[in-house]
């Protein structure tokens, strides 16, 4: 091994971690962003039904059981989005709900917010890639207590 070699390993490992760090700094506020608008802007209004909410499931035709399943399906979302090992699969789980959100806005309200849900699922799928670790963790301790 020359000198050359190990000198090129520890500089590399400090610019990986810098950029490991910066990176996980960078997501974690975005989790932190995506939790927030979901808990207030998307899950709130369905919680309490805020008239524009409930006017809107009724025009999706599922009513208020539904509205409430969909508030508290983000709440919970939000929630999980800043627990660390479960950010990755809430990540995944909002993306599901981001693509039922996408097509009720293309189907049923002619597209008119259509670019919200899809902003939001890539936001989320770079969570859930960046957090793909704690997925893991998360199904290896699930693995061990069955």
């Amino acid at each position: 091994m020359s000198a050359t070699t190990t000198t090129a390993t520890p500089t590399t490992t400090a610019v990986g971690a810098i950029a490991g760090r910066r990176t996980h700094l960078a997501v974690r506020a975005l989790q932190s962003l995506l939790a927030l608008f979901l808990a207030i802007a998307g899950a709130a209004p369905k919680l309490v039904a805020h008239p524009s909410a409930t006017e809107s499931f009724d025009r999706i035709g599922y009513g208020d059981r539904y509205m409430y399943l969909v508030g508290s399906l983000e709440l919970v979302g939000a929630i999980a989005l800043v627990i660390p090992i479960l950010s990755g699969v809430s990540a995944l789980a909002l993306m599901g709900l981001m693509i039922g959100a996408f097509i009720t806005q293309v189907t049923v309200f002619d597209k008119q917010y259509a670019l919200t849900p899809a902003v939001f699922f890539v936001l989320l799928a770079l969570v859930a890639r960046v957090r793909r670790n704690h997925t893991a963790q998360l199904i290896a301790r699930v693995r061990r207590h069955l």
